[in-house]
């Protein structure tokens, strides 16, 4: 286990928020972390986050996304999975960044998708092959869903 320093950027690349993770397993491109949400309460309407809940986060060095998997802090319940589309991760030896893409898939604890900030990702200044990979990313996400392989496997109707 090694003490770890997410940072989400922006679509330039700025910092915009950063958190400390532990590091659960790594290969050449992707790494896996343990955190613990720190921020007050977000409802997103279909979910909502609090402090403490656990997040298992996968970044991968070669694909246009990351994914949390989320439970709650106080009974271990699944609340879901929420997968960013970002550009491919850096991961170096003591951090990871991601350059957020605003879209967002939140897949529920049954299977169902709900795609987000669809207007937020329509309205950035990105290169037509970085539009057309994160629109791919999205339909990857759904397949593994579909299919239920790792980490979607735990998907129950």
């Amino acid at each position: 286990m090694t003490d770890f320093i997410v940072y989400k950027c922006d679509h330039h690349g700025s910092v915009v928020w950063q958190y400390p993770a532990t590091v659960v397993e790594r290969s050449p491109n992707h790494i896996c972390l343990a955190a613990t949400f720190d921020r007050e309460v977000a409802d997103m309407g279909f979910v909502v986050f609090r402090r403490g809940d656990a997040f298992t986060e996968w970044f991968y060095s070669d694909r246009w996304y990351n994914i949390f998997r989320v439970e709650d802090g106080q009974t271990g319940d699944l609340k879901g999975w929420y997968c960013n589309i970002t550009r491919p991760a850096i991961i170096t030896a003591t951090d990871v960044r991601a350059d957020d893409l605003a879209l967002d898939v939140y897949v529920m604890p049954t299977g169902s998708i709900i795609l987000l900030d669809e207007d937020e990702f329509a309205a950035l200044d990105l290169e037509a092959n970085e539009r057309i990979a994160a629109l791919r990313a999205v339909e990857t996400i759904r397949e593994a869903v579909i299919a239920r392989t790792v980490p979607f496997n735990e998907i129950h109707p």
